[in-house]
Formats: C-alpha cells, sequence, structure tokens
C-alpha cells in the first residue's frame, strides 16, 4: 500500500471547531440531568401530586402520607442511578471503540469519537466501520453490511467505492477517506433506533408497561366515576368524598412496582459492571437471567484462546522444509490479525524473499486464504475438508487430519494450486503439500462452568467454524454432556428445517459458517428457547445480534463488541457463572415481590369499580393505605430483593405474579363485601367498619407476604414476624390516626372468623386458579397435536 500522509494538526482543530467531528447527539447514556428528570416528570408523580393538593384543601393533612412515599421513591432511584452510571461509564471508556488514523504520516489509535471529516483511516479484518468512507486503497477488503442491509453475504470492495459506517470488515483490509461524520453517517439514524441488532428481550418489562398503559387510561375516569358516587353516597359531604376517591385511586397508581422494577435493573447494571461484565441494554439482564440455551463458540470460550502450532508435516514427496519455506513467505504477506495469524507468525519466520502478485485473505465462509508469488506461483492455507479433492489421495489425507482432530488437535492444509482468482475469491486445481497442527488449550474453569449451567437446566452448545470432530473432542474433555452428538454444518444445506431438526439432534457443529451461526440461533428460537450466544470474533457478529442475549468478549473484534447487549471485560467465560447467576437473583427477586404491588392494583381497581356501582363509601381512607402498604409491601419487597436467589420461574412472569395476586385481589373484594352486608349490626358504623376493613386488608396483605416468602428460611421467616408486628403496632398504638375504633371491645371478636375467611377462602382460589391454568395447559398441548402447522407458523 501508497504511504498515506493524513491531516494536519492544525486541519484536525479546524475541523473540530467547525463541528466536522464524528460525534452524535443521541448518546444512549443517560446524561445526570436526564437521570433526575426521568425519575421527577412521570405521569404518576404528577398525579399523586394533584391528589396531594386535593387532601391539602381538605385540610386533612394526615391523609398525604403517600407523598412521603413518593418522594423517597424518586430520591432513591436518582441516587442509586447516579451512582451506577459512574460505575458505567468508567467501563464504558475501558471497552469503546477505537480507530486507526494516519496523520501527519504516523499511525494513530483513537477513540472513534475523535475521529475527523477527511482524516485516513484503516480498517482491518473484525473491525467496524466507524464513519462513512471512501475506499482509497485496499488488500482483499470484503465488507458485511447486514446490520444496514439485511443482506449477510460479504460485499467485496475496490479503490472508490463507498464504506458504510456501522458495516464491518469481515477479509482483508484497507484505508479510506472519511467523508462523513457524526449525524451525518448513513447508520446514525440506524443508530438511534437501537443499533440495528435486535434489541434484548424483557418479557418482564414489557407486561408491566402493558399492565401501568392500562391503569393510566383507566385511572381518570375511575376517579371521576368514583368521586361521583361518593359525594352521593349517604352522609359523605364532599371533603370526605375527595379523601375517600383519593385513597380509591392511590391504591390503583403502582408507582412501588415502576421503582422496584427500574431499581432493580439499574443496581443489577451496577452489580454486573462490579462483576466486570458491562451491559448495553438493561433488558438484557433479564434475557440473560432466562437463557435456556447458550451457544458457545469454541475458540475464547471453552479454550484461552492461546494457539500453539506444534508440527509441521510435508505430504508425499513434500518435505517440511518446502513447506516451511512457503509458510514463512505466505505467513507475514498477510496482515489480518487472529489467533491462528499469531500462533503462525510465533512459529514461521519472515523471510521477504517473494514477490506477491496477488492474494485472497481468510475469511470465515471461505475456511482459507491464498496466494500468488512471482518466483513460485500459486499457493492455499485452509481448512482440508474445503480444499482436498474427493479421491483416494484426498480420503488418506483425510483420515490423518482426522487422527489428530480426535486427539483435539486443529490442522491446516498447505497446498499448491493451479491459479488464484481475487476477483472472485476462488482457487483451482489444489495439490497437497503439507499439514500444519495446532493446539488450542482448554480453560481449566470450563468443567466447572458447564457443571453450573447443567444444575441450572441450560443447555449448552458449541458452535465453531472448526472440525467438527476437534470441536466435539475438545468440548467432551472440557466437560460437555452429549458431546460426541456433532455435525457437519456444511452438510445442513439452506433449508430452515434441516436446522430446526438439527438442533434437537446435536449439541456439537463444526464448520458452521457466520450465517449458519445465525440459522442456529434462529432454529433454537423457533423450539421456544429463549437464545443466549457468546462469541468473540466478527464470525459470530450475525448470531450475537439476532440471539436474545448476545454476550461478547472485550478481547475480541470491535464489531463483535457493538452487536452484543453484554460486554465480558476480563474476556473470560468463567465469569459467565457469576453472571448469569446475578441476572437469576435480579429477575427472580422482581418476580416475586410483584406480587405485593400488582395485589393491591387489581384489588384497588375491583373496588373502585364495586362502589361505583353500590354507591356507599370507599371502605379505606389514604392514611390506612399507607399502613397496609409500608408493612405488606414496602418493607417485605425491600428485604426480598436484597435476598440472593436463583428461582427463576420458567412459566411466564404475568402468570407467575397472577397465581398470587388474582387470589389475594378477589379475597379482598369477596370479604370487604361481606364486611358491608354485617355493617348494619354494630353501633358507630363508620369507625367499626373502617376497622374491619382495615383488618382485612392487613391480613390480606400479610398472606400475600407469607406465599411470596415459601419456601420459608430464617430471613423470610424473620421477615414475616416482622411485618405482622409492624401492622399490629400501627393498628395497636395509633388507632386514632388510623380513624379506626380501638380493637380493645368484645366486637373485635367478629375480626376472628373474617381473617379465617381471608385464609380459607386465598388457599381455596389459589388452588382454583392454578386448577384452570393447568386445564388451559392441556387444551393448549391438544391444539398443538392437533394442528402441527399452527406451532410451526408460530416458531416462525
Amino acid at each position: 500500500m501508497e504511504k498515506q500522509v493524513g491531516l494536519t494538526g492544525q486541519e484536525v482543530e479546524e475541523r473540530i471547531r467547525s463541528g466536522q467531528v464524528n460525534r452524535m447527539e443521541n448518546h444512549m447514556v443517560k446524561t445526570n440531568k436526564e437521570i433526575v428528570k426521568a425519575h421527577l416528570l412521570t405521569y404518576f408523580n404528577f398525579l399523586n401530586l394533584f391528589l396531594a393538593i386535593l387532601v391539602l384543601i381538605t385540610g386533612q393533612f394526615k391523609n398525604m402520607t403517600f407523598m412521603g412515599v413518593v418522594i423517597v421513591n424518586a430520591v432513591i432511584g436518582i441516587v442509586q442511578e447516579l451512582k451506577v452510571k459512574k460505575v458505567v461509564d468508567k467501563l464504558t471508556v475501558l471497552t469503546a471503540s477505537k480507530a486507526h488514523v494516519v496523520r501527519e504520516g504516523e499511525k494513530y489509535e483513537i477513540d472513534i469519537e475523535e475521529v475527523v471529516k477527511d482524516d485516513i483511516l484503516i480498517v482491518i479484518n473484525g473491525d467496524q466501520i466507524c464513519a462513512d468512507c471512501t475506499v482509497l486503497e485496499c488488500d482483499g477488503l470484503e465488507v458485511n453490511e447486514s446490520m444496514l442491509t439485511g443482506e449477510s453475504k460479504p460485499v467485496k470492495k475496490k479503490a472508490g467505492d463507498e464504506l458504510m459506517s456501522g458495516s464491518f470488515v469481515v477479509a482483508g483490509g484497507g484505508v479510506g477517506r472519511v467523508v462523513h461524520v457524526g449525524d451525518e453517517n448513513y447508520a446514525a439514524e440506524l443508530t438511534r433506533k437501537a443499533k440495528t441488532k435486535k434489541r434484548a428481550t424483557s418479557e418482564m418489562q414489557n407486561t408491566i408497561k402493558r399492565i401501568i398503559a392500562v391503569i393510566s387510561i383507566l385511572i381518570i375516569p375511575i376517579g371521576i366515576l368514583l368521586f361521583r358516587s361518593q359525594i352521593s353516597a349517604q352522609g359523605m359531604t364532599r371533603n370526605e368524598a375527595i379523601v375517600a376517591t383519593v385513597a380509591g385511586i392511590i391504591g390503583m397508581i403502582p408507582e412501588g412496582l415502576v421503582l422496584l422494577t427500574s431499581i432493580s435493573f439499574i443496581l443489577g447494571v451496577g452489580r454486573l459492571a462490579k462483576k466486570r461484565a458491562l451491559v448495553q441494554e438493561m433488558e438484557a439482564i433479564e434475557a440473560l437471567a432466562r437463557v435456556n440455551v447458550l451457544c458457545l463458540d469454541k475458540t475464547g470460550t471453552i479454550t484461552t484462546g492461546e494457539l500453539e502450532v506444534t508440527e509441521v508435516l510435508g505430504l508425499g514427496e513434500v518435505k517440511k522444509e518446502e513447506v516451511s519455506e512457503i509458510m514463512n513467505e505466505l505467513t507475514f504477506a498477510f496482515e489480518d490479525s487472529n489467533n491462528t495469524q499469531e500462533a503462525l507468525k510465533r512459529y514461521f519466520h519472515r523471510m521477504d524473499r517473494f514477490t506477491v502478485v496477488q492474494k485472497i485473505p481468510f475469511s470465515s465462509e471461505r475456511k482459507y486464504r491464498a496466494i500468488e508469488f512471482e518466483e513460485k506461483g500459486c499457493y492455499v492455507l485452509g481448512a482440508p475438508e474445503f480444499l482436498l479433492q474427493d479421491d483416494e489421495e484426498g480420503a488418506e489425507i483425510l483420515r490423518k487430519v482426522n487422527q489428530y482432530s480426535e486427539e483435539g488437535y486443529r490442522v491446516l492444509l498447505l497446498g499448491k494450486c493451479g491459479s488464484v482468482q481475487a476477483e472472485d475469491g476462488s482457487v483451482s486445481e489444489v495439490s497437497p503439500m503439507g499439514l500444519i497442527v495446532i493446539l488450542d488449550c482448554i480453560r481449566k474453569e470450563a468443567p466447572d462452568v458447564f457443571q453450573y449451567f447443567r444444575r441450572q437446566k441450560v443447555e449448552i452448545k458449541v458452535i465453531s467454524g472448526d472440525n467438527p470432530v476437534t470441536v466435539s473432542k475438545i468440548a467432551g474433555k472440557a466437560g460437555l454432556l452429549g458431546a460426541e452428538k456433532y455435525v457437519d454444518a456444511s452438510t445442513l444445506g439452506d433449508d430452515p428445517q434441516s436446522y430446526r431438526e438439527a438442533v434437537q439432534k446435536y449439541n456439537v457443529f463444526g464448520r458452521v459458517k457466520p450465517e449458519q451461526k445465525q440459522k442456529l440461533v434462529h432454529a433454537y428460537q423457533s423450539e421456544k428457547k429463549v437464545v443466549g450466544m457468546v462469541g468473540d470474533g466478527v464470525n459470530d457478529v450475525l448470531a450475537l445480534k439476532d440471539a436474545d442475549c448476545g454476550i461478547a468478549m472485550a478481547a475480541g473484534s470491535d464489531a463483535a463488541k457493538q452487536s452484543a447487549h453484554i460486554v465480558l471485560l476480563d474476556s473470560d467465560f468463567a465469569c459467565l457463572r457469576n453472571i448469569v447467576s446475578e441476572g437469576r437473583t435480579i429477575i427472580a427477586n422482581i418476580e416475586r415481590v410483584s406480587a405485593l404491588y400488582l395485589t393491591k392494583t387489581l384489588y384497588s381497581i375491583l373496588l373502585c369499580v364495586i362502589f361505583i356501582l353500590l354507591g356507599r363509601a370507599y371502605p379505606f381512607i389514604p392514611v390506612q393505605l399507607s399502613l397496609i402498604s409500608a408493612a405488606c409491601i414496602g418493607f417485605p419487597s425491600f428485604v426480598l430483593t436484597l435476598e440472593h436467589t436463583e428461582e427463576v420461574t420458567s412459566t411466564g412472569f404475568l402468570r407467575h405474579v397472577m397465581q398470587t395476586a388474582l387470589p389475594a385481589a378477589i379475597t379482598m373484594v369477596v370479604t370487604l363485601l361481606v364486611v358491608q352486608v354485617l355493617s348494619p349490626f354494630w353501633k358507630e358504623t363508620e369507625v367499626f367498619t373502617y376497622t374491619f376493613d382495615l383488618l382485612v386488608g392487613g391480613a390480606v396483605g400479610i398472606m400475600v407476604v407469607f406465599r411470596v416468602c415459601r419456601p420459608l428460611n430464617w430471613l423470610r421467616g424473620i421477615l414475616c414476624v416482622c411485618v405482622i408486628a409492624v401492622f399490629s403496632v400501627g393498628v395497636l398504638l395509633f388507632p386514632g390516626f388510623l380513624g379506626i375504633h380501638s380493637i380493645f371491645c368484645w366486637q373485635m371478636v367478629l375480626a376472628i372468623p373474617l381473617v379465617c375467611m381471608v385464609i380459607l377462602l386465598y388457599h381455596e382460589l389459589i388452588r382454583l386458579i392454578l386448577c384452570c391454568y393447568r386445564i388451559r395447559d392441556r387444551i393448549h398441548e391438544k391444539l398443538e397435536i392437533l394442528f402441527p402447522k399452527r406451532k410451526k407458523k408460530r416458531s416462525r
């Protein structure tokens, strides 16, 4: 390549001053101001503020206690997210993508945001193009533009062609001049739309968003109708009607659930950051927790990635010295860098005796590289299976290759060929010369990691571009059960059905091309699996971006890191165990305590509708709901969120929560209606009714706490006792403040059958709802058996 001079320091400064620098205004990371606004300026905060003003007008200040919860929630959310942001910002600097530019004749490595217009940009295999460029020079440059166009086939580039930002180099290298920067880049709009990769899936957040959307729509008309019914209820003043309406609306607002999920995800990002994992999308935490199929590339995950050439063999009449002579020249004629190339460079020696006429760089698609020397002719180096002829000589060499493969070695074939066509990347008339045997070391921690995932019921699948026999042997040594079930992916063809059948039969896939990795991910997803993909190379990009959770190694290519949802900063496969454990802990805790919040929301909606229809006074006032929320929701949710557990449900978030919340809500409504029926039988009707309503509400809340604490351990047992104690202290010591009667009177004996009713009805309703779910599952299974085409259609 020609010597490039590039911009001068003065020219760079001029472009920076004029704003011609590769910075986009729309960053993925929130600023401090955006974080504060996100927690303060919310729909529910404004609604709570409006309700507080209404209560303030009535003069009943004790019923404004709910605003204390709102303020505390906002402060906690802001403080925690700012703390996590500091940690993540530090890690983001460490993993920031770099660009190689030429300025004043020297090569520099800079952050991609420091690239300016007209910079001379050098790109090599594995790089992601950071700015639109015009190609000045190229050396077998091939680019994958699938993130922009959807076409996975590499595009060969020549001088004068355009390099689009967001694409990535899959073979060769080149030099380009930057023509667009920042928001002018072709990929800028796509970057604003989630970087063109598949968003990490979050069933939990999607469900909660749908619940909040429904509540947001219902809350205003229900509030208006409730106020009208309260003001027309017998004996209710305007102020009392306002307070009762506020109580009904406050119960419907799931502000604690919103805070819980957002803070849990934010803290999860912080905790994972401390474990040296950078989460690029918060939704990835849930996807990671629910992963039940984990696809791994062998190199850099099961193995250390450190390769070593152990042996060089001549074939037939060719001597080892002849093979080494050609390899000394061929190895250093290519500038691309990967683990195999580095191992070859350590073993062979640069000689520079031959003149290169043309060359074809290595790509995962071709599985070989080729070169033509003016003095010696044409040679090719690559996978034996792709280069050998289907004849007796080829079969004999393959047998020798398989012997090495069965011992866990990788083998490359050096062959002399008739011609090299750089235009289409083809070679002809390959004549075998020699074999290069390479050792790939297994990570010591791999067996423990595999054992952990077996306990967590996560299936491990190894997907590699290497010989399937070699991959199977290494995976078996690393402790993968079923490693003997392997297949050569080159035999799978293009039919999606063949991939769906293969994923059911095999655990190890060899000779896999980049687009085949993507197809395997799709095949597992079609079987309703939650798929995690771990990789570090440019050949993993397509699979990483389409997996439910893509995990890249920081030591890998820029393209892989940009495509992934999570980046392992230490590039250590063993870290996955801690990271998956942390993700499962976060999601398990949210699943358990979400039932506490949704119980209150459900029964509040039902009570509002019922008491609108009945035209009677709402059964609670705000201060009473504050006690129930503090004792039976806020305090236990805080403790349970801090507990470490990995019991993630496989039945779906909404179903799991509704199995607890719906029976509790129905129990609350039925029991409170019984209280309404019994209210004419005691004197001081209003105070006694409020007392029994509060006791019933507390009993239901305590029952839900017991339910989500199952199975009980010492911490959860203490928590249940404390919940009962906190609620009891409030009822015993502050009856006047709560607007209820002292429980030290004979009429309170009626509370005993009411509490017993709560316990029995709650348990029976749980059994009924579980039975309904089982019946629904059986019907669903029979429908899938009777109409298999429906299943296939859904799976696509």
